[in-house]
């Protein structure tokens, strides 16, 4: 059995670690087993089931530049422990270059780094991760990515069309599809009735500016009273979130939800998505949410390649609030056929069941290529 180590933050419900569990879920696990290498020490939502499936979560010293040494002796020591492990798939962005480079010290043949965004946050490791950028494509023997523009960001024009590869974020498809019981039995528990509900779902965090999105929503307010905001997720921004809606007035109309073990409900509830973010790779709740057939308004900084729905488009972050309040409206007014959104999804080749087989078979050529299968 090949098994592949992926390197991760945590494996909480975030983004990445939605994906990674998707594809888990549905590969052949007598041939092919995950492991995880966390680079936090906080226990994540996934960590049970992943060792029921067979997996197994180490926790690594972490990513701080003066754990180095410390963290690449761990890592070294940890392949060099099971040798069953032929691959390393690192999803640090530019800090996968730690768990990436002490693989290749350690002769591990495969080693893949995974572009998920367009761009670095600003944060005390900025200096840090320009770096390890510069030094990620040196310690890879694969590129891989959620789509082009963030394979582009990380590992430049040349080597992306050179030796790129797009991993797509892939759902379970039906799971997303409207089912109006959910939708009504949802609405009705939360007291929705005939609301205007718009919807978003992410970490409370700089990159998907919630600060713009309550703006966004305080403009749609103030002609249509019986709008809402649901908002999924938690963060470190949350409180701040909570005073801004606050301050605007707009807090009774604002629902705050929180983390949830399955989204797939809520987007039942909405009828729109919006995602003013100020960078994205190619976001999985954006597919998943035109997966539920529903309006999708992204910002002009996520990748065009997220619109694979005639019903989604995106909106310049500099128009004024107005602006997009008009666009969402207008929609609203049109109207949807939300029934559409799976077979379009599943069309663009973001279905589970068919991505998953992909990926396995891929990794499977990868490690016997290497001569690291067993």
């Amino acid at each position: 059995m090949l098994r592949v180590l992926h390197s991760v933050s945590n494996m909480a419900r975030a983004g990445i670690e939605t994906m990674l569990m998707n594809y888990y879920r549905q590969i052949d696990r007598e041939q092919i087993q995950f492991d995880f290498l966390a680079n936090k020490p906080v226990p994540g939502e996934y960590d049970e089931e992943i060792r029921s499936m067979g997996g197994r979560v180490f926790v690594s010293p972490g990513l701080n530049p003066l754990h180095f040494p410390k963290y690449r002796r761990y890592v070294m020591g940890l392949l060099h422990d099971n040798p069953e492990i032929g691959i390393v798939h690192a999803h640090n962005e530019a800090m996968g270059y730690y768990a990436l480079k002490s693989a290749k010290d350690a002769g591990i043949p495969v080693r893949i780094a995974h572009a998920h965004n367009t761009q670095i946050i600003r944060d005390y490791k900025y200096p840090l991760k320009l770096l390890c950028k510069q030094l990620l494509p040196g310690a890879a023997t694969d590129y891989w990515s959620c789509g082009r523009d963030a394979g582009i960001y990380y590992y430049g024009q040349k080597r992306w069309e050179a030796a790129g590869f797009i991993l797509h974020n892939a759902i379970d498809v039906q799971r997303f599809s409207l089912k109006t019981e959910k939708r009504d039995r949802l609405r009705q528990l939360h007291g929705l009735g005939d609301c205007f509900v718009i919807g978003h779902v992410g970490r409370f965090n700089v990159q998907k500016n919630h600060t713009r999105l309550l703006d966004i929503f305080a403009e749609i307010a103030e002609t249509v009273p019986e709008a809402r905001l649901a908002l999924i997720g938690v963060g470190e921004l949350e409180q701040d979130a909570k005073d801004k809606a606050s301050a605007l007035g707009i807090s009774d109309r604002v629902l705050f939800l929180g983390q949830m073990g399955d989204v797939s409900e809520w987007y039942q509830a909405m009828d729109c998505f919006v995602l003013p973010s100020l960078f994205e790779g190619l976001p999985v709740v954006g597919i998943e949410a035109q997966a539920a057939g529903l309006p999708c308004f992204f910002s002009d900084h996520v990748t065009d390649e997220v619109l694979l729905s005639p019903a989604a488009q995106r909106i310049p972050l500099a128009a004024d609030n107005a602006e997009w309040a008009r666009a969402i409206l207008e929609k609203r007014q049109a109207g949807t056929d939300r029934m559409q959104g799976p077979d379009i999804v599943r069309r663009a080749g973001y279905d589970i069941h068919t991505e998953a087989r992909k990926l396995q078979e891929l990794y499977l050529e990868m490690a016997d290529r290497a001569g690291s299968g067993t």
